[in-house]
């Protein structure tokens, strides 16, 4: 189905289109590994999705260009169809999933293309475009089950052992199989050795539950922080290509994937949609078997809305123990916050927020429950502060 190549052609096609992104050291992400990051979160339109879009246009035929081009997407590879296709003098029409973010619809629009927004998930959006491509013509650009789309994003690959040669092992984000396959078959191919591992969100496993089953499994439902990775089955050509080149899929929580995103924030300065973050999940929560390895994880978009951005901090921020909220009962008499404060302050917790209830069922007559949201270090810091409260008298319950 595929040549080696084919992606050295696509490299070559893409020499002056799309950018060759960095490959950048994050020692803090898993310190028992050695961990990198290709930021394809910085690539053109924000997502690894240019390379695969704007090759697979390039090779259409002058008739199939004239017909222009529709394509589906969660909204990265909107963008890239787009871009590729006013580039190219042609026409483009996006079918997109409408709870997709706001920015990508406008990102997609940006870029020239007519955008069509379908109830639904990626799913539903690609039913559409078949039913649209087969009443106008349109040439079909498909987002990850295609071997030029593959071939495009298999540039990676070549990219990943250029620039960092002594690599052991890489991870991969997986939605509907494309980006993988062509970063699997690359490296593989190249460099059979290294380790090349697949990362799906827990709400939305398609891959990871069709190659348990040894066949396509169609998912009847998808939930997950990670739209760009929210697709209910595999590609035919992407779950052959990762029964055969794939060391292991494994799954992150959404939960995770906000910790993944905050610290890509904080200690990376870069900022990843949920998609873009699971590789970096997969490293953070120890997955994936790389202890001692020089492992690069594929960061590939960074196109979230500011709105979810907002909330997946908050996410993050509790995941990794940065807040919590302790709910204490205690009796209702003068004094009793003041030195709840007071031990949290000597143990160096900040207070966000407190919440006094006097009217509650599970608290005696003369009692009160109060809720006190803190700013924490870590999980380590919240442990600390609940065994002081314990040790001064006070009924912590959560």
């Amino acid at each position: 189905m595929l040549e080696i190549s084919e992606i050295f052609n696509a490299a070559a096609v893409l020499k002056d289109v799309a950018r060759k992104t960095a490959v950048i050291p994050a020692p803090k992400i898993n310190p028992e590994s050695e961990i990198y990051l290709k930021t394809e979160n910085l690539q053109l339109t924000g997502s690894f999705k240019l390379r695969g879009a704007y090759y697979k246009i390039s090779q259409l035929t002058d008739e199939e260009k004239a017909r222009g081009v529709i394509a589906c997407s969660a909204g990265n590879h909107a963008q890239g169809v787009a871009l590729g296709a006013t580039h190219n003098g042609i026409k483009s029409l996006i079918c997109l999933p409408a709870g997709a973010p706001i920015s990508k619809i406008e990102a997609t629009k940006g870029y020239g293309a007519e955008v069509c927004l379908v109830p639904g998930v990626y799913d539903d959006a690609y039913a559409r475009a078949v039913e649209l491509q087969q009443e106008h013509g349109y040439s079909f650009v498909h987002p990850f089950d295609d071997p030029k789309v593959i071939a495009g994003q298999g540039t990676i690959g070549l990219e990943i052992l250029e620039q960092m040669p002594e690599v052991q092992a890489v991870i991969v984000p997986i939605g509907g199989g494309g980006l993988i396959s062509g970063v699997a078959f690359a490296i593989k191919t190249l460099r059979p050795d290294v380790k090349v591992y697949g990362v799906q969100s827990t709400g939305a496993p398609s891959m990871a539950a069709s190659l348990k089953e040894g066949k396509l499994c169609h998912l009847n439902d998808v939930s997950t922080i990670a739209d760009g990775i929210a697709v209910k089955e595999p590609g035919v050509n992407t779950f052959e290509m990762c029964n055969r080149y794939v060391d292991e899929v494994v799954t992150v929580s959404d939960d995770e994937i906000a910790a993944a995103i905050l610290a890509l924030l904080e200690q990376q300065k870069l900022v990843a949609e949920g998609a873009g973050a699971v590789a970096v999940a997969a490293a953070m929560f120890n997955k994936v078997p790389i202890k001692g390895l020089k492992t690069v994880c594929l960061v590939s978009g960074g196109n979230i809305d500011v709105n979810t951005l907002s909330r997946v901090i908050t996410r993050g921020l509790n995941k990794s123990g940065r807040n919590y909220t302790f709910i204490i009962d205690m009796p209702d008499k003068p004094g009793q916050l003041s030195g709840v404060c007071s031990v949290i302050g000597e143990k160096g917790g900040n207070i966000l927020s407190v919440t006094h209830e006097r009217i509650n069922s599970s608290s005696a007559i003369n009692g009160c429950t109060i809720r006190l949201e803190l700013e924490s270090r870590d999980a380590d810091h919240i442990a600390e502060i609940r065994e002081a409260l314990s040790e001064a008298g006070y009924n912590v319950l959560n």
